[in-house]
C-alpha cells in the first residue's frame, strides 16, 4: 500500500495524497457510484413496486439517504475502516484479526470462523452480479435513446465484459489511474443532472427530513419491508469499498466518499425524484431521462466506462479473499500474478478471473435485463454487511479493555437495521435472491471442506513425527552421504519432516547438507524481509532448520527467501540444490457414509490444485516430491 511519508514537504504529501484519492474513486466507488442508474427505478417497478405518489418518492428518497447515511457514511467509512488488519480489510482480513484475538476462547474462535467464511462466501456471489447488473442497466440506455437497437443490449453487455475480464491482467493500479479521472467525471455529471431537476422541482428536498421514512413506515409497514429491497440497491458496494482499501489506504477512501461520492449520489437520486414528481412517464428510466435528448448518448457511453469501473471493484475484491483464502488455508494454492513491483497488494489470479467470467456471461443470458438481476442483488451483499458488523463488534470487544457503550450502541442499530434489509431481500429469493444464496452456499462448502481435511491430515501426519531432537540419532555414521544440499519443506519446526523419513527409509541415503525449511503463515498481511527469515543450527555444516514467514496478503517465493538466508551464513547454488516435497492423500473411504462426499470433494479439489513446487516458485526439474496416502 502506497504511503505519505511525513519527512516530504506539504506540496509532495498533498499530491500523494491526491493521486492516491483519483485512484480509489477508480477502483473502490464504482459499485456505489453506479447504483443511481437503477436503484430508484426499482422502487416503483417490478412485482414489489409502489405506486408513483408524491408521499412515496419523498419516502423512498428519505430512506435512500438515511440508510446511505447510516450504513455507508456511519458504519463502514467512519467506524469499520479502524477496523483494518495491518492496513488490509475486507471479511477475511477482519477474520484473521478476530481469529488472533479469539484464540484463547475456543468456542468463540469457532463462531468467528463460521461467520467470516459464509461472510466471505457471499462476498463472491456479489462478485458476480455486480459486473452483470451494472454494466447491463448501463448499456439498457441505448434503447432509450435509439430504440432500434434494443435487441443489440445483451451482445453488446457480454462483449464488453469479455473486455473488462482481459484487462485485468494490468493490475488495480494501472486500472485505477485509467479509471480514476473518468470516476471523477461521471460523480460529476450525477450531481450536476440531479441538481439542474431539483433547480426545476425543489419541493422534493422535503426528503431531508427523516420523518417522511419514518412516518411512511409506521403507517405502512408491509409496504416498506417490500421496498426496502430496492433501497438497499442504493448502498450495495460498501463491502466492496472496505475489501479495496488495503490499495490505497483508509484516509483517501474516506475524502473520496464525503468530498465528492456521497454529495454527487444523493443530489442524482433527489433530481430523479424531482423529475418523477414532474413527468410520472420518466420513471421508466429516470436515470437517463434527467438528460436532454441530445445528451444521451454521450451518457450512455459515460454510463458504460463507469459501469465497467463498478465491476472493477468487485473483481478486484474477489482477488483478494480469495488470496487471502488461501494464505489462510480455506483454499488450495492457487497461482497469482503480482500487477506491481512496489504495490504487493495489486494481484491478479486468472483461474478466478476466467471462472468469474463465465459465471457472469451464463448470468446475462439467463435473466437478460437489469431489472430480473436486481431480484438477485442484494441477499448477498446484506448478508456479508450483517456478518461483517458481528465482526467488527467482537473485534473491538477483545480490543478494548473497557468496551465504549457508545460505539457498541451504534454497532447494533446499524445490525438491526441490516438485519431488516436482509429479510427484505429474502422476499426475492425466487425470484432470483437464490443464486447468489447458491454460490455462498457453494464456496462455504468448499472453503470448509478444504480447511477441514487439511486439519485431519496434518493431525495424522504430526502423530507420526519425530521430534527434531532425535534427528542426531537417525544419522547414523554408516548411512551414506551425497554431496550437494537437500532442502525439505516441514510444516513443524520442532519434528524431523515425514518426507525426510520417506526418503531415508527408501533410498538410505542423505545429503551433505540438510535443511529443513519452515513456511510460517502470519496473520498479517506483509512480513518486513528482515523479519522473515530465521535458522537454527542443528549440526554445524551438516543440518538446519530455517524459516521463511509469509503475511496472508504475500505470495511465498521461496528462491527469493533463500537468498535472504545468506544473513545467516547459508548459501544455496541453485544446480546442486534438491527439493523435496511431501504429499498427503485421503484414500476412498472404505464404508460410505453420510460425509463421505465430502471427502470424494477434497480429493477432487486436491487434484486439480496447483502443484506445490510451482506455487513456491521451485524449478521443477530440482524436487522430488514422495507422497502418503492416509486412511481413515
Amino acid at each position: 500500500m502506497t504511503s505519505i511519508t511525513s519527512g516530504g514537504s506539504s506540496t509532495n504529501g498533498k499530491s500523494s495524497l491526491t493521486v492516491l484519492t483519483l485512484a480509489a474513486l477508480g477502483v473502490v466507488y464504482g459499485d456505489i457510484g453506479t447504483s443511481p442508474l437503477y436503484a430508484f427505478k426499482e422502487a416503483f417497478s417490478g412485482p414489489h413496486g409502489l405506486p408513483l405518489t408524491e408521499a412515496n418518492v419523498l419516502a423512498v428518497l428519505s430512506m435512500m439517504l438515511w440508510s446511505i447515511t447510516l450504513i455507508v457514511s456511519l458504519k463502514y467509512v467512519s467506524i469499520v475502516l479502524r477496523f483494518d488488519n495491518g492496513g488490509e480489510g475486507g471479511i477475511l482480513a477482519l477474520l484473521a484479526l478476530a481469529t488472533r484475538l479469539t484464540r484463547a476462547r475456543p468456542r468463540l474462535a469457532r463462531t468467528v470462523a463460521v461467520i467470516g467464511i459464509f461472510g466471505a462466501s457471499l462476498f463472491y456471489g456479489d462478485a458476480i452480479i455486480t459486473p452483470a447488473i451494472s454494466v447491463l442497466s448501463a448499456v439498457e440506455g441505448i434503447s432509450v435513446a435509439t430504440p432500434a437497437l434494443e435487441h443489440w443490449i445483451v451482445p453488446i453487455t457480454i462483449a464488453i465484459l469479455v473486455g473488462l475480464f482481459a484487462m485485468q491482467r494490468r493490475g488495480t493500479g494501472a486500472l485505477g489511474k485509467l479509471f480514476g479521472r473518468i470516476t471523477v467525471l461521471w460523480f460529476l455529471v450525477l450531481a450536476v443532472l440531479g441538481a439542474m431537476s431539483i433547480a426545476q422541482t425543489p419541493a422534493v428536498l422535503a426528503a431531508l427530513d427523516p420523518r417522511h421514512a419514518l412516518g411512511f413506515a409506521w403507517h405502512s409497514p408491509g409496504l416498506t419491508f417490500l421496498v426496502l429491497g430496492a433501497v438497499f440497491l442504493a448502498i450495495t458496494g460498501a463491502e466492496a469499498l472496505y475489501a479495496d482499501m488495503g490499495h490505497f489506504g483508509a484516509t483517501p477512501v474516506r475524502l473520496a466518499w464525503f468530498g465528492l461520492v456521497f454529495p454527487s449520489l444523493m443530489i442524482n437520486y433527489f433530481g430523479q425524484g424531482a423529475l418523477a414528481l414532474r413527468d410520472p412517464a420518466a420513471m421508466k428510466n429516470p436515470f437517463y431521462l434527467l438528460a436532454p435528448q441530445e445528451l444521451l448518448m454521450p451518457l450512455v457511453l459515460l454510463a458504460t466506462a463507469a459501469t465497467i469501473i463498478a465491476s472493477q471493484a468487485t473483481i478486484s475484491g474477489a482477488f483478494s479473499v480469495t488470496h487471502q483464502a488461501t494464505r489462510l488455508g480455506y483454499l488450495p494454492r492457487v497461482p497469482t500474478l503480482h500487477t506491481s513491483e512496489t504495490e504487493r497488494g495489486q494481484i491478479y489470479i486468472p483461474q478466478v478471473n476466467w471462472i468469474m467470467l463465465v459465471l457472469v456471461i451464463m448470468l446475462v443470458l439467463a435473466f437478460k435485463t437489469s431489472g430480473a438481476i436486481a431480484s438477485a442483488y442484494g441477499i448477498a451483499v446484506s448478508g456479508t454487511m450483517v456478518l461483517t458488523t458481528a465482526l467488527v463488534a467482537i473485534v473491538a470487544f477483545s480490543l478494548q479493555k473497557r468496551p465504549n457503550p457508545l460505539l457498541f450502541a451504534v454497532l447494533a442499530l446499524i445490525g438491526l437495521v441490516e438485519l431488516v434489509f436482509f429479510a427484505a431481500n429474502a422476499t426475492k429469493i425466487a425470484d432470483g435472491g437464490w443464486f447468489p444464496l447458491a454460490c455462498g452456499l457453494a464456496l462455504f462448502i468448499l472453503l470448509t471442506t478444504w480447511k477441514r481435511a487439511e486439519t485431519i491430515l496434518t493431525s495424522h501426519e504430526r502423530s507420526k513425527r519425530v521430534p527434531l531432537d532425535s534427528f542426531a540419532t537417525l544419522c547414523s555414521a554408516d548411512i551414506p552421504r551425497v554431496s550437494g544440499t537437500a532442502v525439505y519443506l516441514s510444516p513443524d519446526l520442532d519434528s524431523v519432516p515425514t518426507v525426510m523419513m520417506h526418503n531415508l527409509k527408501h533410498n538410505k541415503v542423505l545429503h551433505q547438507r540438510i535443511v529443513f525449511l519452515t513456511i510460517l503463515n502470519e496473520d498479517v498481511p506483509h512480513v518486513a524481509d528482515l523479519d522473515r527469515t530465521g535458522v537454527r543450527v542443528i549440526e554445524r555444516a551438516h543440518a538446519y532448520q530455517a524459516t521463511l514467514r509469509y503475511g496472508f496478503m504475500e505470495q511465498p517465493d521461496v528462491p527469493k527467501g533463500l537468498k535472504l538466508l545468506e544473513r545467516h551464513g547459508l548459501k544455496f547454488e541453485a544446480l546442486e540444490t534438491t527439493f523435496f516435497l511431501g504429499k498427503a492423500t485421503l484414500a476412498r473411504a472404505v464404508k460410505p457414509g453420510l460425509f463421505t462426499w465430502r471427502r470424494e470433494l477434497f480429493r477432487w479439489m486436491q487434484r486439480n490444485s496447483p502443484a506445490t513446487a510451482e506455487y513456491f516458485g521451485l524449478l521443477p526439474e530440482r524436487v522430488i516430491e514422495l507422497g502418503t496416502r492416509v486412511t481413515l
